[in-house]
């Protein structure tokens, strides 16, 4: 196998109403995502610095959210209770707080976005 920087390179979440979902996630990031319209599909992107690291967008299109299916954890920058506070008022609700993983690995938390997606977010803070 030929090894690679990242075990991911992209990533999709579902969204079940689109216009909701980017409203949600513009809120949780602070700042507006665009909408790129991909043939029948709607994306919300970038969830990443456009060129540096590994991507991913809002899709709305053939899959469902799911709460059960492949969790992704999205980098919360610096200390992730700042993004954690904001998933509230944006319509989704903290499943799991600020935990530490172990020492010198950072912090996780996860969320239920406003589709029913199970989002994790990590920090080293």
């Amino acid at each position: 196998m030929e090894m690679t920087l990242n075990a991911v390179n992209w990533f999709d979440i579902p969204t079940a109403d689109f216009d909701r979902a980017r409203a949600f996630y513009s809120a949780l990031f602070d700042y507006v995502m665009p909408e790129v319209p991909m043939g029948p599909m709607r994306m919300g992107m970038p969830l990443h610095e456009q060129g540096k690291g590994v991507g991913g967008a809002i899709i709305s299109g053939d899959r469902a959210p799911s709460a059960t299916g492949t969790m992704v954890y999205l980098n919360a920058g610096r200390d992730l209770d700042t993004v954690l506070g904001r998933v509230e008022a944006a319509g989704g609700s903290v499943l799991t707080p600020k935990t530490m993983i172990a020492p010198g690995m950072g912090y996780f938390g996860v969320f239920r976005d406003s589709e029913g997606n199970a989002v994790g977010r990590h920090s080293m803070e």
